[in-house]
C-alpha cells in the first residue's frame, strides 16, 4: 500500500540541489540534481547511469532506468523482461518548494530462484501509476502528495504454489504538518483500493479465493525528525558496500542515532476491509466489515504498543462445522491487545553501546537492550476488550497480565469476565450434549461458574478473577485456590 515510495525516493534528495537553479532550468542545474539523486544509491551502482536528469522547458525530467539497477544480478537467480524506464518531472516553485509529478505504467514478467528453492515465475502489471506532490527542501521530503493507479495485477507460480492478486484501482493521499518539537514533522496518509481479489492454488491445500469490495487504509506518524533520519539513511547508503564499519564511522553513526532519538512520538495505522470473503472447497466465510489497527504512543520511557481487530456480520458455512454447532460461530468479534510500559529510553541507551564495527560484544549488547526495554524484566500485557457474540452467547473479557520476559511461570493476572444470557448458553450446550457426551463436562463447568457470578445492573453475569504470583486464585472475592 505504500505506493508513494517511488515518488518519495525520487524526490527525497532534491533538497541537496543548489537553490541557484530554482529560477533557471538549464543543463548545469540538471547535472546537479542528477548528482544529488545519485547520492541515494550505493557506490557500486551509482556510476551505472541509473538516474538521468534533463531540462524540460520549465521543469526537470528525471528518468530512472531500472534495468541498469539490476544488471549486476546473477541471471540464474533473477531475470526480468519488459522493465522500461520511469520518468517524473520536478518543477521549482517561487516559494522554494518543488512540484513533482509523473504518469507511468508497468508490465513485466520474469523469474527468481532462492538457494535451495524451486524457480518461481512472476508477472506484475500496473495500467497507470499517476502521482503529484509538493516537495519541501526544508524537510527533505514531500509535504503533500496524491497517487492513483488503475488496474494492478500480480501473479507468481512455482512447482508447489500459484498465486494471483489484483485490484481495480487505488487512491493514496499524503499530508503533513510541523511537529510539536522543533525540527520534527507529522505525516498522515489515507487511501482506498477497490475490487481486491486473490487466488491461491497449492498442491497441499484446496484452492482459496479471497475478495474484498474495498480496502480502506489510514496511517499517521508524529514527531518524525525527517532531516536526521535522512542523514542516517544517506550514511547507511554511503557505507553499504563496507563489510564492517571503522571505529570512527561507528562512533559517528551512534552520534547520529542519539541525536535523532526518539525517532517518533506516536504512530497509528488502520486497515478496513469491506465485504471480505474467503471461499474454498472446505467452505465459505467472511464478514461484512473487518478492521485492523496498530498504535504506538506514550512517553518514550512508558510506551504502549496496541493491536486491535474487529469483525462484524461474520458468516461461515463449511462441512467441517456440523449444522448443530453453527449457532456457536461468532457473528461479532473484537480483540484489543497491548504491551504497556515499554522503556524505549533505556533501550536506546543500551542499544547505542552496540559495537557497529562487528565486535564480539554486539550480540550481548543487543540482548541487554531488549531486557532494558521491559523495566526490571517485567512484561505487562493489557487486554482492554476481547468479546464474541453469537446466537447462543455474548461474552466479554478484559484484564491485565504481569509477568517476566525470562520465564512463563512467574505471573499474575486480574481479569473480568462478563456474560449475557448465560442460561441460554447452558441450554444450548446441554442440547448438544445429548449427542456428544463430552460436552456434559462443559455444561457442568458453566453451571458451576454461574454459582460464583455476580449480576451487574444491566443483567450481565460478572466474574472478577485474580491470580496472584503465589498461585492463589480468587473469584469475586472468594478464594478458589490457595497459595502454592
Amino acid at each position: 500500500m505504500r505506493v508513494n515510495l517511488i515518488a518519495a525516493t525520487s524526490t527525497i534528495a532534491l533538497a541537496l540541489a543548489s537553490a541557484a537553479y530554482a529560477a533557471d532550468i538549464n543543463q548545469a542545474g540538471a547535472k546537479q540534481v542528477e548528482e544529488s539523486l545519485t547520492k541515494l544509491l550505493p557506490k557500486s551502482v551509482a556510476k551505472d547511469g541509473i538516474v538521468t536528469v534533463n531540462p524540460a522547458g520549465t521543469r526537470y525530467e528525471i528518468i530512472y532506468d531500472f534495468v541498469k539497477l539490476l544488471k549486476k544480478v546473477e541471471p540464474g537467480s533473477f531475470a526480468i523482461t519488459g522493465l522500461t524506464p520511469w520518468s517524473m518531472f520536478a518543477t521549482p516553485l517561487d516559494t522554494g518548494l518543488w512540484r513533482v509529478e509523473g504518469n507511468n505504467s508497468l508490465n513485466v514478467s520474469g523469474n527468481f530462484k532462492a538457494p535451495g528453492q524451486p524457480k518461481t515465475d512472476f508477472t506484475y502489471a500496473i495500467d497507470a501509476f499517476i502521482f503529484n506532490g509538493i516537495f519541501d527542501p526544508a524537510i527533505s521530503y514531500l509535504r503533500s502528495g496524491d497517487v492513483s493507479t488503475k488496474a494492478v495485477n500480480f501473479s507468481s507460480k512455482s512447482e508447489a504454489e500459484e498465486v494471483s492478486a489484483s485490484f481495480d484501482g487505488m487512491t493514496y493521499k499524503l499530508t503533513s504538518s510541523d511537529g510539536a518539537a522543533p525540527g520534527t514533522t507529522n505525516f498522515a496518509t489515507s487511501g482506498s483500493a477497490a475490487g481486491f481479489l486473490e487466488t491461491i492454488n497449492s498442491r497441499e491445500v484446496p484452492p482459496v479465493e479471497i475478495r474484498a469490495d474495498a480496502i480502506d487504509f489510514a496511517a499517521a506518524v508524529n514527531g518524525l525528525p525527517v532531516n536526521k533520519v535522512r542523514d542516517i539513511i544517506l550514511f547507511a547508503v554511503d557505507h553499504a558496500d563496507e563489510k564492517q564499519l571503522a571505529a570512527a564511522d561507528s562512533d559517528k553513526l551512534k552520534g547520529m542515532l542519539r541525536d535523532a532519538f526518539p525517532l517518533l512520538t506516536s504512530f497509528n495505522e488502520t486497515i478496513d476491509f469491506n465485504n471480505f470473503t474467503v471461499s474454498s472447497a472446505a467452505g465459505n466465510g467472511g464478514a461484512k466489515y473487518v478492521s485492523y489497527d496498530v498504535t504506538l504512543d506514550g512517553p518514550t520511557d512508558a510506551t504502549r504498543f496496541g493491536v486491535g481487530l474487529t469483525a462484524q456480520q461474520i458468516s461461515f458455512a463449511s462441512a467441517i462445522v456440523p449444522a448443530a454447532y453453527s449457532a456457536f460461530v461468532p457473528r461479532e468479534l473484537q480483540l484489543q491487545f497491548a504491551i504497556e510500559d515499554m522503556d524505549f529510553t533505556a533501550f536506546g541507551d543500551e542499544f547505542l553501546k552496540v559495537d557497529f564495527t562487528g565486535g564480539a560484544s554486539s550480540e550481548e549488547s543487543g540482548k541487554k537492550a531488549v531486557e532494558r526495554l521491559f523495566k526490571g524484566g517485567e512484561l505487562v500485557m493489557d487486554f482492554p476488550k476481547i468479546s464474541a457474540v453469537s446466537g447462543v452467547y455474548d461474552a466479554e473479557i478484559s484484564g491485565k497480565i504481569r509477568g517476566r520476559v525470562d520465564t512463563s511461570k512467574d505471573y499474575s493476572m486480574d481479569a473480568t469476565v462478563l456474560a449475557r444470557d448465560l442460561d441460554k448458553t447452558i441450554a444450548a450446550v446441554q442440547e448438544l450434549a445429548k449427542t456428544n457426551a463430552d460436552l456434559n463436562q462443559v455444561s457442568f463447568g458453566l453451571m458451576m461458574a454461574k454459582g460464583f457470578a455476580k449480576t451487574d445492573p444491566d443483567g450481565r453475569q460478572r466474574w472478577d478473577i485474580s491470580v496472584a504470583r503465589n498461585g492463589s486464585v480468587t473469584i469475586n472475592g472468594q478464594v478458589i485456590k490457595g497459595a502454592d
